[in-house]
């Protein structure tokens, strides 16, 4: 038969659509019939990938002009660049490069403070006692944020180097390293005007909320940072605290109208940093239902068309078998919606943890207390 897998090779994708699964398992999306519904992408025409370049020179998703461009447009698109990006991240970047040796593990060598971030020459230790807070060296410093959440793809300071998938390993098993990456978390938790609350990575407003939404609303590139910071999560063994954060960004956006500028990148870029599909799926069916105006919401379940039936007789009544059984059991198009609005709370209501946000870990921290959030983290069994 053959070496199959040996000879396999990646193939990038050209399209939104084959850089997108999040709806492939979901129950509802049927399967293609005779005479019955073909699904179609449930996404507006996608840009090119010759247009997602020449626009990723021009914007990015920090960009006040990107989310001019995408809330005024008439027929909204998906960006294939952002598409790719986020598709190669979930995926572990099918081409990563050969692991290093052990002693050019930089990343961890810097958590572990043996080495300076470069070029600024500041320690890690220094970072988390003296920057705390600091929003004015927080906001304008642009050299520290690749050396705090290091990734598997080159950020913007060439001094700093990319993971592999040996020094991933690494990190994660080092107690200290994860520590430290924790805390470095909440630094920047507190610049965004939120705190973390507990070891499974709940989070809520902080104190301090107001001013710095207020900021992080018109300071539009730390939505790049934040990208980074929810892959960072993921590549370093933090995977479940990427719901959490980004829940409770898109209730500020949508439903608070804190965040509004920041919509467009959660629903662009922070939910699809989550490898979950049912993740997803559930955060983009909570923003569907507060999104303004709906008909611009163009990240929802695949939409449905039908297929002609074979012949030319007996299409009208083909077309009524289409709308019967895409009604199912409900006995009319306003009971159909309500079933589907009843799925929808049901989704909300679920508690098996893949919904857990900050109003709910609240009733936790008064039963047993509360604990100084960085002797709680020096106890997290890591």
């Amino acid at each position: 038969m053959g070496n199959l897998m040996g000879s396999w090779r990646y193939k990038e994708p050209t399209t939104v659509e084959e850089c997108d699964s999040t709806w492939e398992t979901d129950s509802e999306s049927d399967e293609l019939q005779p005479g019955g519904e073909e699904e179609d992408s449930g996404i507006s025409e996608s840009m090119s990938p010759a247009d997602a370049v020449r626009g990723a020179e021009q914007l990015d998703h920090g960009s006040p002009k990107f989310g001019d461009m995408m809330e005024s447009s008439t027929r909204m698109k998906r960006s294939f660049y952002a598409a790719k990006d986020l598709y190669k991240y979930r995926h572990s970047y099918p081409n990563y490069k050969e692991p290093r040796r052990p002693n050019e593990y930089r990343n961890l060598r810097f958590y572990l403070n043996k080495i300076p971030l470069v070029p600024d020459g500041i320690y890690i230790e220094e970072i988390l006692t003296k920057w705390r807070g600091d929003y004015e060296k927080l906001e304008h410093n642009h050299t520290y944020i690749q050396w705090l959440f290091p990734l598997r793809e080159q950020g913007l300071n060439f001094y700093a180097q990319e993971l592999t998938q040996d020094e991933i390993k690494e990190f994660q098993s080092t107690r200290e390293a994860k520590r430290r990456f924790l805390l470095a978390y909440t630094i920047m938790l507190d610049f965004f005007g939120i705190k973390l609350l507990d070891k499974n990575g709940n989070v809520a407003r902080a104190p301090n909320c107001q001013d710095r939404f207020q900021h992080l609303n018109e300071s539009q590139h730390n939505y790049l940072r934040i990208t980074r910071i929810l892959k960072s999560l993921g590549e370093l063994g933090f995977e479940s605290f990427k719901l959490p954060l980004v829940r409770l960004l898109l209730e500020e956006a949508l439903v608070e109208g804190t965040l509004p500028n920041m919509r467009h990148s959660a629903l662009e870029y922070f939910i699809y940093t989550l490898r979950q599909h049912s993740q997803r799926r559930a955060l983009l069916r909570f923003a569907q239902r507060h999104y303004q105006p709906p008909e611009n919401f163009i990240w929802g379940p695949p939409k449905k068309k039908r297929i002609p039936a074979s012949g030319s007789t007996g299409m009208k009544s083909g077309k009524n078998e289409v709308v019967e059984k895409s009604v199912g059991k409900a006995r009319s198009p306003r009971e159909g919606r309500n079933n589907l609005e009843r799925e929808a709370d049901d989704m909300d209501d679920r508690k098996s943890g893949e919904w857990k946000t900050a109003k709910g870990s609240k009733v936790l921290q008064e039963g047993r207390g509360r604990v100084d959030l960085e002797e709680y983290i020096e106890t997290i069994p890591l």
